[in-house]
């Protein structure tokens, strides 16, 4: 729009030069035929009338040129009055354009201001964020390595007890028994000394129970004995790939046909519990003080003293549900409550913690025998399960 107004403007501006230069002509030019003589003299009679004609001319030249120059001025100043008006029009668009771009300038700038705000707040935000994870990472890695020092700690203390395992479990053969782990072998005073021992772990006292709960003291050599070839098959399956699950035919059987019975108590959900403390390893059974359990009255009859005072102290096992002398209690895992069992439950608790305590040593490859020898020590540990749910147990229980 620039560029028309300046082309309109030189146009406008050459008419303006060439009618001012045209008039100027049109001054400096002589009237023609004005001095001429009003009458001519009669020997030029032809030239007068000649002389008329020619001012005749020259007076319609004159008329036809004013009207031109007339018509020029008129279109000069038609000229310049739309010449001003365009340019009035281009000023006033221009002024509207730049009050828009201002606005729109102001709005960018409102934009840019709020932009700058947010990224602000935002990056405030981020390193408060920042600094709050980096605090609490700080934390979590602090308790990891106090966990990983328990746990190598423990890592330890579990590696040492393998360790004396390995020892106990490989120096102790049918013709050289340890007699750590059979302690019926030892003298009558040592046997004294290690009665009073004052807990037993399902996990450490499996192999010392299960040695000292011998219904039949005769020699094993003296029985007489032949495998079964459909036991001896699903033990070999299950000696191949060692597992705890019961989907294995071998473990199943002795589920089904000892594990089930042998714990299977009149109080059907604390069997429930004890089955599964057994399961993974979590049963405590250990030795109780007289003047910790809860007593029971009963006549004298029933517990052999005068007067109702009672020679030995009676409680009722959690188990069976029965008033029975109780010698020991049991805790599941560590939930800290001990529930009071009778001799003959415990006798059968620890028949199978014996079973579960000997296939765990085999999982873990404990065990370096003949594989004939392990299913014998199988079918003896099954054999003292049934004894136990058939209600023999040793006296010194």
């Amino acid at each position: 729009m620039g560029e028309d107004s300046e082309e309109y403007m030189r146009e406008t501006t050459l008419q303006a030069s060439s009618q001012a230069n045209f008039e100027e002509d049109s001054q400096k030019q002589p009237a023609i035929g004005h001095w001429k003589p009003l009458m001519p003299s009669k020997g030029n009679k032809e030239e007068t009338e000649t002389g008329c004609q020619d001012a005749g001319g020259v007076d319609e030249t004159q008329s036809t040129e004013q009207l031109n120059m007339s018509r020029l001025r008129s279109s000069s100043v038609e000229i310049r009055e739309k010449g001003s008006e365009f340019l009035k029009e281009e000023l006033h668009k221009a002024q509207k354009e730049l009050k828009l771009k201002d606005k729109e300038c102001e709005r960018l700038s409102k934009v840019r201001e709020q932009l700058e705000q947010e990224l602000e707040e935002l990056t405030a935000s981020l390193f408060e964020e920042a600094h709050k994870m980096v605090r609490e990472a700080n934390t979590k890695q602090a308790a990891s390595e106090k966990q990983l020092r328990e746990a190598r700690g423990k890592i330890d203390m579990l590696q040492a007890e393998v360790t004396a395992l390995k020892t106990l479990v490989i120096t102790s053969t049918p013709s050289s028994p340890n007699r750590e782990l059979h302690p019926q072998l030892q003298s009558p005073s040592k046997a004294g000394f290690r009665k009073g021992h004052g807990r037993n772990k399902s996990t450490s006292s499996a192999v010392v129970s299960a040695a000292s709960q011998n219904v039949t003291p005769e020699p094993v050599s003296r029985e007489c004995k032949e495998v079964d070839s459909i036991l001896f098959a699903e033990f070999q399956a299950w000696k191949e790939s060692p597992t705890l699950d019961k989907s294995s035919s071998f473990l199943d059987r002795i589920y089904r046909e000892d594990v089930g019975p042998c714990l299977d108590f009149t109080k059907q959900e604390l069997s429930e519990l004890v089955r599964v403390a057994v399961e993974q390893n979590t049963l405590t059974i250990e030795p109780v003080a007289s003047q910790t359990l809860p007593m029971v009255k009963v006549s004298a009859e029933e517990c052999g003293g005068p007067n109702g005072f009672r020679s030995q102290i009676v409680t009722k096992c959690a188990l069976s549900g029965l008033p029975r002398t109780c010698k020991h209690r049991i805790m599941l895992g560590d939930s800290g409550n001990y529930y009071y069992i009778s001799p003959s439950c415990r006798a059968r608790i620890t028949a199978v913690c014996n079973f579960f305590t000997y296939i765990r040593y085999i999982q873990q490859g404990l065990v370096r025998q003949d594989v004939e020898l392990m299913y014998w020590e199988v079918m003896r540990l099954r054999r003292e399960m049934s004894l136990a749910k058939l209600g023999f147990y040793p006296s010194d229980m």
